[in-house]
C-alpha cells in the first residue's frame, strides 16, 4: 500500500475539543467532582495555564459532564466575544441572569421574582452608563446618590444622541427609573442597598430555580484587555458569597495578574503590586488547578495521535484504540515509554505499512518541538499545520521529490526555536554553489561528537599502542560554532535525524520564504563592513593590517564583506592590472583558510583572455588545503594554454623559478 503523505493530514482543528489526546480528563473529572458535592457552599474554581494548554477543552468537557444532570444549570460565557462591544460585567450577569430564567422556564414560575430582579438589572446598566461617577457601584466602593448618577448618565444621553425620538425614548426612561429609585431611597447611602437588594432577589430566583448548582464556565480571559478582565472578575465577586452557585474561571494567572496590576496602579508606598495582583486572583479563586506543560513523552504521544487521528478519522475504531494506548502511556508519562510500535503495528494492521512515515516524523521531531514549544499543545498544532500547509504547496507547485517531509520538518524546528542559528545555516546555503550549508554539516558532526572546538584526546588505543582524537573544528568558523555549542538547544535540534548538512537546501528554503525571502538582494552593507571593504582594497599592506579584525567576524559579516569584493571583481573590464579587491580576498583567505576553495571559484570565473600576468603567482601564502592546491594547478594549466601572451609568459617565468622546481621534485 502507498505511503501516506504527511501533508495528507490536513488541516488540525485548533479549537476545543472533547477528543481528549492530553488526558486531561481527569481535571475535568476533579472539577465536577467538587461542584457535584452535596455541599451548597459557593465555590470558585480556576483553570491556568499557558495559552493554548487546552483550558477550553477542560472546559468543555466539564460543560459536557454537568449537563447530563438534571438538577444542575451549566451556563458558558466567553468574555472575549463581548470586547469593546458592550460592559463585560453587566454582559455577565445578564448572561447568569437570563440563562437562570430561560433555562428554568421562570417567566411564568417566579413573574414576581423575574420582574424585580430584571429592574435591578436595568437600574445597573444605567448606573454603569454613568461612567466614573457610578463605575463603583457593582463592587459598592463610595456611597453616591442616586439622583446624581441619574443626571450624569441623561447630560451623557443629550450629548451623544444624535436622534430626536431616539433620545427623547432614552431620556423619559432613564427618568422614571430615577423617579421610581428616588421615590424608595431613605438616604444617600442606597446604591450598596441596590446591590444587596439584587443578591438577595437572585438568591430567590435560584431557589424557585430548583436546582442543586447554577455553574458557570468562564472562558478566554486571558484574551482580554485587561480592563475587560477586571470587569468580569469583579461580577463573579457579585455571585461568589451566593449559595449553590459555582464559577469555573479559565485563564492563564500570569495575564489575570497583569490586569489586576494595571487597574490598580497606584498601590500605596511600599505595597508588592505583584503580591497584590496575587492575593486579589486568591481570595477570588478557591481551588486552582494548573495544567502542567507537556514533557518529551508526552509530546511524542500527543504528535503521533494528532497525526494518526487527522489521518485516520477520529471516528475511526482504530483511533479509539490508539486513543487507549495513549491514555495508558500519558498515566504514567515518568516512564518515558510512550507509544510502542508492536502495540501501534497490532492496532494499526495493515494500515501501518502505509502510515508508518506519519509515525516516524512524529518520533523524530517530538523532542526539539517539545523544547521548542515549551510543551504548548496549540504551538505544536500550529507547527504541524504549517509543516502540512507548506508540504501541500510544495507538491501543488510541482517541486516533487525535492522535498522530504522529514527534512522539512527538521529545518523547519529551527527556523521557528532557533533564529539565529537558522539564519546563518539559510544563508551560507543560499551563498553556495551546490546549495549545502557548510556550517550546518559542521554543526550536525559537533553535536555527534566527530568534531570538537579544540583537539580532545580521547586516550590510549592499548591494542594498537594509538592515541585519537576528535578533529578540530576549522579556523573560520570556531567562534559561530563555539556559540553554538554552548546552546543545549541549538545541539539537540542538530541531533535530529535526519542530517541535513549534505542536503541542497535550496529548495526546503524556497517552500519556507513565506516568513522571509533568504534569495532577496543582501542588505547593503553596514557601516563596519564598508570600512572593512575600504580597508581590504587599499594596497597589500593595508589588507594585510587587518588580519586581526578578519578572524573576529561573523559569519554573516564574513559572507557580506566576501559578497562585496567578489562583486567589485566581477564588474571590472579590465584585468590587466590586479585589481585590488583580489588583493583584499587574498587577506581575507590567508586570515581565513575556509575561504579558499570558494577564491578559486571566482580565479575560474574570470575571462581567461583579459587576465594580465599578475594573475600567474601571489597564491603560495594562502593556498594550502591539498583540494584548493589541486583546482588552482589545473586551473593555471588551462591558463596556459588559453591565456593571452603576458600571463602564459608569466606561468611559463613562474615554473622555471627554482622553489618551484624543488617543489615539483
Amino acid at each position: 500500500m502507498a505511503d501516506t503523505s504527511f501533508s495528507s493530514v490536513g488541516y488540525l482543528n485548533d479549537r476545543e475539543t472533547m477528543v481528549d489526546l492530553l488526558n486531561n480528563e481527569a481535571i475535568a473529572r476533579t472539577i465536577v467532582k467538587l461542584i457535584s458535592e452535596k455541599s451548597e457552599n459557593p465555590i470558585t474554581i480556576g483553570v491556568h495555564g499557558d495559552w493554548g494548554a487546552g483550558k477550553s477543552s477542560i472546559l468543555e468537557m466539564v460543560h459536557q459532564s454537568l449537563s447530563k444532570d438534571e438538577r444542575v444549570l451549566c451556563l458558558k460565557f466567553n468574555g472575549w466575544q463581548f470586547q469593546g462591544f458592550e460592559d463585560a460585567k453587566i454582559a455577565l450577569i445578564e448572561k447568569v441572569v437570563h440563562g437562570l430564567i430561560e433555562k428554568r422556564s421562570l417567566l411564568t414560575k417566579a413573574k414576581g421574582v423575574v420582574e424585580d430582579l430584571l429592574k435591578s438589572l436595568d437600574w445597573m446598566k444605567v448606573a454603569k452608563k454613568g461612567g466614573k461617577l457610578a463605575a463603583s457601584a457593582m463592587t459598592g466602593l463610595p456611597f453616591l446618590d442616586i439622583g446624581d448618577i441619574f443626571d450624569t448618565v441623561a447630560d451623557k444621553v443629550s450629548s451623544v444622541v444624535q436622534d430626536e425620538d431616539q433620545r427623547t425614548k432614552a431620556l423619559d426612561e432613564i427618568k422614571d427609573l430615577k423617579k421610581e429609585k428616588t421615590e424608595n431611597a431613605t438616604s444617600t447611602h442606597n446604591i450598596p442597598k441596590e446591590i444587596s437588594a439584587f443578591r438577595k432577589t437572585f438568591k430567590k430566583l435560584i431557589g424557585a430555580a430548583d436546582i442543586d448548582r447554577l455553574v458557570v464556565l468562564i472562558d478566554d480571559l486571558d484574551r482580554c484587555l485587561p480592563e475587560t478582565a477586571i470587569e468580569t472578575l469583579e461580577a463573579v465577586r457579585l455571585f461568589v458569597f451566593l449559595d449553590k452557585t459555582a464559577f469555573v474561571v479559565g485563564a492563564d494567572e500570569r495575564m489575570i495578574e497583569y490586569a489586576v496590576r494595571r487597574h490598580f496602579p497606584n498601590l500605596p508606598e511600599g505595597a508588592d503590586d505583584q503580591n497584590y495582583a496575587r492575593s486579589y486572583l486568591e481570595k477570588l479563586i478557591h481551588v486552582p488547578f494548573r495544567i502542567p506543560a507537556l514533557g518529551d513523552t508526552e509530546t511524542g504521544i500527543y504528535v503521533t495521535l494528532l497525526l494518526l487521528g487527522a489521518a485516520l478519522g477520529e471516528d475511526n475504531d482504530k483511533f479509539d484504540r490508539l486513543l487507549k494506548l495513549g491514555r495508558s502511556a500519558l498515566a504514567k508519562p515518568w516512564e518515558g515509554d510512550g507509544l510502542k510500535e508492536a502495540d501501534l503495528k497490532i492496532v494499526l494492521g495493515e494500515r501501518f505499512d502505509e502510515l508508518k512515515s506519519i509515525l516516524i516524523t512524529a518520533e523524530q521531531i517530538s523532542p526539539v518541538l517539545s523544547a521548542g514549544t515549551k510543551g504548548n499543545p496549540r504551538q505544536i498544532k500550529r507547527f504541524l499545520n504549517t509543516l502540512a500547509m507548506r508540504l501541500a504547496v510544495a507538491d501543488a507547485r510541482g517541486y516533487g521529490d525535492a522535498i522530504e517531509h522529514a527534512r522539512l520538518a527538521k529545518l523547519m524546528l529551527a527556523e521557528m526555536f532557533s533564529h539565529d542559528a537558522f539564519a546563518v545555516i539559510a544563508k551560507s546555503a543560499v551563498h553556495s554553489q551546490d546549495g549545502k550549508s557548510r556550517e550546518l554539516a559542521l554543526l550536525e558532526a559537533l553535536a555527534a561528537g566527530k568534531l570538537s572546538t579544540s583537539t580532545v584526546d580521547t586516550g590510549d588505543d592499548a591494542e594498537h599502542g594509538t592515541r585519537t582524537t576528535v578533529d578540530p573544528v576549522p579556523d573560520d568558523l570556531r567562534d559561530v560554532l563555539t556559540s553554538w555549542e554552548s546552546q543545549s538547544d541549538v545541539l539537540r535540534w542538530a541531533r535530529i535525524l535526519p542530517n541535513l548538512g549534505d542536503t541542497p537546501l535550496k529548495p526546503y528554503l524556497f517552500v519556507i520564504k513565506d516568513r522571509k525571502n533568504y534569495f532577496d538582494v543582501d542588505a547593503p552593507l553596514t557601516q563596519a563592513q564598508s570600512a572593512l571593504v575600504a580597508s581590504l582594497t587599499s594596497g597589500q599592506i593595508v589588507a594585510a593590517s587587518a588580519e586581526v579584525d578578519l578572524k573576529k567576524l561573523t559569519p554573516p559579516d564574513i559572507e557580506a564583506i566576501f559578497k562585496a569584493l567578489r562583486i567589485q571583481v566581477q564588474a571590472l573590464s579590465s584585468l590587466e592590472a590586479k585589481p585590488p579587491a583580489i588583493v583584499g580576498l587574498g587577506a581575507m583567505v590567508k586570515a581565513l583558510p575556509g575561504l579558499q576553495e570558494r577564491y578559486i571559484e571566482i580565479l575560474e570565473g574570470l575571462p581567461v583572455s583579459r587576465l594580465g600576468a599578475w594573475a600567474a603567482t601571489g597564491y603560495d601564502l594562502f593556498i594550502t588545503s591539498d583540494g584548493a592546491k589541486a583546482r588552482l594547478a589545473k586551473l593555471l594549466e588551462k591558463w596556459k594554454r588559453d591565456g593571452g601572451p603576458l600571463l602564459r609568459a608569466a606561468l611559463a617565468q613562474r615554473d622555471k623559478t627554482p622553489a618551484r622546481k624543488k617543489a615539483e621534485r
